[in-house]
C-alpha cells in the first residue's frame, strides 16, 4: 500500500488540507503555517500530485481510500478536513463514507454537484510541453503562454515544474493519468448520501463554482452546513483573500 506524502506542522487538533486539481500541498504552506499556531496541520499531496505516488488509476473513491489509509497510518482520530475544489470533492465523499473519523468539514469553492469538464485547454497546453526541447523554466513558460492567457493560472502550473535530474525538468503531477482521467474531476457526490456533522462552505464572491441554486443540494447532503462568501476573491479564494479565509476557518473550528 502506498501512502500519501505530507508535511506536518504545529500541535493540537488535526487539520488536514487537501489541494485542488493540478495543485499540491506547497500551495498551502503560508496558510498552513498560520493554522499551525492552533492546530496540528497536515498538508497533503493527493495521488498523481506533488510528491505523492503516481498511478494510472484516478477517481474520487480512490482519493478517499488514500486519505483513509493516511489517517489510519498516522493514528489520527476525529480529524478536521479542509478541501479546496477537487480536494473539496474528496473531503465531501470522505465525510459521507467515514463520518466517524471526522470532526468538522470545510469545503472551499466547490459544490456536491456535477461539473462539465472544463480543464481541457490547460491539459492540452501542458501536453504540448516537451522537456527534451523546453529544457529551462523560461522555455516552459514561453510555450505555455501561447495557450494560457491568465497569469495566475500560468504561475500556478509553473510551480509544478522541477528538476527531475540535474539537466532534466519534469512536472510533479502525473500528466498522463490526469489527462486520461479528466472526466472524473467533475463527478457529483453520490445521491442520497449525507454527513450530519458541522460543515462550512466557503465561496469566492467572484467565483461561479457555487451558485444560488446549489444551496438546496448542499443542504440535502450537509444538513448542518452554512455557506459564507469570501469577499474580493474568485476560485482561488484562499490565495486572493487569505485573511478572511483564515478567520472564517478558525472561527468555525473553534
Amino acid at each position: 500500500m502506498e501512502l500519501l506524502h505530507s508535511t506536518i506542522i504545529g500541535k493540537g487538533e488535526p487539520l488536514l488540507i487537501l489541494h485542488g486539481y493540478l495543485g499540491m500541498s506547497d500551495n498551502w504552506k503560508t496558510l498552513a503555517n498560520k493554522f499551525a499556531v492552533k492546530f496540528e496541520v497536515h498538508i497533503i499531496d493527493q495521488r498523481n500530485h506533488g510528491r505523492s505516488f503516481h498511478s494510472d488509476e484516478f477517481d474520487y473513491e480512490l482519493l478517499v481510500e488514500d486519505l483513509y489509509n493516511y489517517i489510519v497510518d498516522k493514528g489520527l482520530q476525529k480529524v478536521n478536513i479542509l478541501g479546496h475544489s477537487m480536494g473539496g470533492k474528496v473531503a465531501m465523499l470522505f465525510a459521507v463514507n467515514y463520518p466517524e473519523l471526522l470532526n468538522k468539514l470545510i469545503v472551499a469553492d466547490i459544490a456536491p454537484k456535477y461539473y462539465k469538464p472544463h480543464h481541457e485547454y490547460i491539459l492540452a497546453a501542458l501536453n504540448v510541453v516537451n522537456f527534451e526541447i523546453q529544457d529551462t523554466r523560461k522555455k516552459v513558460e514561453e510555450i505555455l503562454k501561447i495557450y494560457i492567457k491568465e497569469p495566475g493560472i500560468l504561475q500556478f502550473l509553473l510551480k509544478n515544474v522541477y528538476h527531475k535530474t540535474k539537466n532534466k525538468l519534469a512536472f510533479r503531477f502525473n500528466l498522463q493519468s490526469l489527462t486520461d482521467n479528466n472526466s472524473e474531476i467533475g463527478e457529483a457526490l453520490p445521491s442520497f448520501t449525507n454527513f450530519e456533522g458541522d460543515t462550512l462552505f466557503l465561496k469566492g464572491e467572484n467565483s461561479n463554482y457555487i451558485e444560488k441554486e446549489d444551496e438546496g443540494l448542499i443542504d440535502a447532503h450537509f444538513p448542518n452546513s452554512k455557506i459564507i462568501t469570501v469577499k474580493n476573491a474568485g476560485h482561488w479564494l484562499h490565495a486572493e483573500n487569505p485573511t478572511q479565509f483564515y478567520d472564517e476557518v478558525v472561527t468555525f473550528l473553534e
